[in-house]
């Protein structure tokens, strides 16, 4: 296995759903980051071997929006692209398929990421709208179109949502946010908890943000009606969340007995996220300076009821493959989908009954808070899920590089029940 290059990564600025980027068009929530590193690095458009987009809810406007983002970067029309779907972790999936193909000498040079404008999310006609239409579309004299128009009901019109049908598990039928109840509850993870946690994430995020600590990682784009305003950092850390604040809000998935809230989970955003990976061989050619090296990564299932523990079970598969263990970990990435999940996590990773129970040879270890989404994480910045799985491996790589550390592990948990983690390397250590 030849080692895989993470050459660069950047990411847009990720906003609140139905704020500053809700009329972007997904795909260039992509391109305009391949350009960038393009011209950087001037690597010629023709020699980019392919681009892998992780995205959940594919645009009919733009179907195989990976093709879409490669074309609409100016990359020769023989770099093939294509998108990949693994719910949360479709970054990630993206990052691991461009591993695996550099790894094996297959390809030397490969944009990997994600985008997800989950503003865009369309509302759908349910049944009866649907096959009224049909019917109107089959009737052949105006006549029967009469008859079939006498039939319409105005309940057609209510509309099935598309991201509420995304975030609700076929199998066991419960949404994201009824499975973390089931966490909170299993592992007594008191509402308390769940909003100190949340609190420190919208603090640690903001502390970030006035510290620069963002400005590397985020390429500015220009947004609004008239195009007229430059993002440039994130929308959603909130500067003035406190615990009291958080515990005036209500739960939100189990009305009476439930404990998490909008508050203690992450928002519904709008962003995208790219890496440019190399191999030995291209690094060479075009005379780059990686930022890091990919060294493995490791996708695990569960129960879906439970999918918010994915990423200790993730995060033990990929120590076991490449030797390396948790305390060798300088930085540690948990998405934030929850509050509860991450605080189920760092149970579920130190306890020895609890790892036996989901099949672990041994726990992989109590995780430091000062190791652990040290900038904040999807609770304050959002989580556009399609892009999330790489844009935690964005920000892991920039945090290592600012505190001048070796190892980190991202990982997250994945609707419909897996986990997904990779390890990086950082290779600016000292520079």
């Amino acid at each position: 296995m030849k080692p895989v290059y993470l050459v660069k990564g950047l990411r847009t600025p990720q906003a609140k759903s139905g704020t500053i980027l809700k009329d972007v068009p997904p795909p260039y929530l992509g391109h305009y980051l391949i350009r960038q590193m393009i011209d950087e690095f001037q690597i010629p458009n023709d020699q980019v071997d392919e681009v892998i987009i992780g995205n959940t809810g594919n645009p009919a406007k733009y179907p195989n929006i990976g093709r879409v983002i490669a074309l609409e970067a100016g990359l020769h029309k023989q770099t093939s692209g294509y998108a990949v779907h693994r719910n949360c972790a479709s970054g990630m999936e993206a990052l691991s398929q461009a591993f695996v193909k550099i790894a094996l000498g297959r390809s030397d040079v490969i944009f990997a990421g994600g985008v997800e404008n989950m503003s865009q999310m369309p509302l759908l006609f349910g049944k009866e709208m649907t096959d009224f239409f049909i019917d109107m579309m089959k009737a052949k004299t105006p006549a029967d179109k009469i008859k079939i128009a006498t039939q319409f009901r105005i309940p057609y019109l209510s509309p099935v949502i598309a991201i509420e049908q995304g975030l609700t598990d076929p199998f066991c039928g419960k949404n994201m946010g009824q499975t973390a109840e089931t966490i909170a509850k299993e592992f007594k993870i008191t509402r308390l908890q769940q909003d100190e946690f949340a609190n420190d994430s919208h603090r640690r995020a903001t502390m970030a943000m006035e510290a620069g600590k963002f400005t590397e990682e985020i390429l500015p784009l220009i947004a609004g009606d008239k195009l007229d305003v430059l993002v440039n950092e994130d929308v959603g850390p909130r500067a003035n969340s406190t615990i009291e604040k958080l515990g005036k809000l209500k739960p939100y998935f189990e009305r009476n007995t439930g404990t998490v809230t909008v508050g203690n989970a992450c928002p519904i955003t709008d962003g995208g996220s790219m890496w440019l990976m190399c191999s030995e061989e291209a690094v060479k050619k075009y005379n780059l300076k990686p930022q890091a090296r990919m060294i493995d990564f490791h996708f695990h299932g569960l129960e879906p009821q439970r999918m918010g523990l994915g990423p200790v079970l993730a995060m033990d598969g990929v120590f076991k493959r490449t030797g390396l263990t948790l305390d060798q970990m300088d930085l540690v990435e948990i998405n934030e989908a929850f509050a509860a999940q991450v605080l189920g996590c760092l149970k579920l990773a130190k306890e020895k009954d609890l790892a036996k129970r989901w099949g672990m040879d041994n726990p992989i270890g109590e995780i430091p808070l000062e190791k652990l989404n040290v900038n904040g994480g999807a609770i304050a910045l959002g989580h556009p899920v399609g892009s999330t799985g790489s844009r935690l491996v964005v920000t892991l790589a920039h945090a290592l590089k600012q505190q001048n550390k070796k190892y980190g592990v991202a990982s997250l948990c994945i609707g419909g029940g897996q986990g997904g983690a990779c390890i990086i390397e950082n290779l600016e250590v000292g520079a």
